[in-house]
């Protein structure tokens, strides 16, 4: 659906992107990733056809986006990181002007409308004028939009930006749900949600991709180290110095304290479990032990780690 060979962007004599290639296939909801500035957004607005690449080729469904700008833009729905929309006009009246800006005439305009209206929950405030909207049904109205038409690639800048947990979750479930019928590629900051949504993500970093794989995938490459945390009572010096003496541990810390319970974050080699160690130690010295469990490391973690060691090198 979308095929990207050596995309360049420049901005004056700014560089960013950098000679970018990636593929998402039809039928995928893929994460876009990066810190500020890492240049998701305007890869979404190269892709989108807003801005012309440099250099580079770029396809949406085989269309190149430059020179067959307005094949390529049929095929996508676009929402933008803050929605443009007329806060003087009213639900209806604006997703009927922008179903008649983009060929949709008579019975095909008010079924298109309609469709979009109740996919998106606004049947209920269709005659609401915009301006008076929530954050979160103003975002919904951009979304409308974004699908008027039926368009096969959806691309969503920070769709959840702004909302409540509760309209997030709504937001999310929609966007499992289109990414029934749609290629989906969005960008958020919110990484439980893109480990929650996508099937795979690609990671930008200073304008190149440093990642591109499914979440629990690139959770499991990054994460070099295993975490375990254990719930002590006994003198503190010791216990950590005990722990931190054990083979295979790379880092002991103590984290916080609770009635004289230490609660210790322990990290060690990554193919390694080191609670029976860490169990053995604490019982031979006399110690208590309240609990031991094994850290799950997830996505968030792997993408943070990962981002750190790209600002180091």
């Amino acid at each position: 659906m979308i095929k990207v060979h050596h995309l360049v962007r420049r901005y004056g004599s700014h560089t960013v992107l950098d000679d970018i290639s990636l593929e998402v296939q039809r039928g995928e909801v893929v994460g876009l990733l990066g810190p500020n500035g890492a240049g998701k957004t305007t890869t979404m607005r190269v892709l989108s056809g807003f801005l012309p690449p440099t250099s580079g080729e770029v396809r949406v469904g085989g269309y190149d986006v430059v020179t067959q700008s307005l094949d390529a833009r049929r095929r996508i729905g676009y929402l933008p990181e803050n929605v443009p929309l007329y806060p003087e006009l009213r639900v209806l009246e604006y997703l009927t002007y922008r179903a008649r800006l983009k060929g949709l005439h008579g019975s095909r305009r008010r079924r298109g409308v309609q469709k979009v209206l109740a996919l998106c929950g606004l049947e209920d405030v269709r005659k609401r004028i915009i301006g008076q909207l929530s954050k979160g049904y103003r975002q919904r109205v951009g979304l409308a939009d974004s699908l008027i038409g039926d368009p096969e690639l959806l691309i969503l800048d920070e769709p959840s930006l702004g909302l409540d947990p509760n309209q997030r979750r709504d937001l999310r479930d929609l966007i499992r749900r289109l990414g029934a019928d749609h290629t989906v590629l969005l960008s958020s900051h919110l990484l439980t949600e893109v480990e929650a949504i996508c099937d795979r993500t690609i990671i930008i970093h200073q304008g190149h991709v440093v990642a591109s794989d499914t979440p629990r995938n690139i959770a499991g490459a990054l994460m070099g180290h295993r975490v375990v945390s254990a719930e002590v009572r006994g003198p503190r010096d010791q216990i950590a110095a005990a722990i931190e003496s054990l083979e295979h541990v790379m880092e002991s810390e103590i984290i916080g304290e609770e009635s004289g319970w230490f609660h210790l974050r322990v990290q060690c080699a990554k193919d390694v479990d080191v609670r029976a160690r860490v169990a053995a130690v604490v019982v031979s010295n006399g110690w208590e032990l309240r609990d031991l469990r094994a850290e799950v490391d997830g996505f968030e973690d792997a993408f943070i780690e990962m981002i750190r060691e790209l600002n180091r090198a």
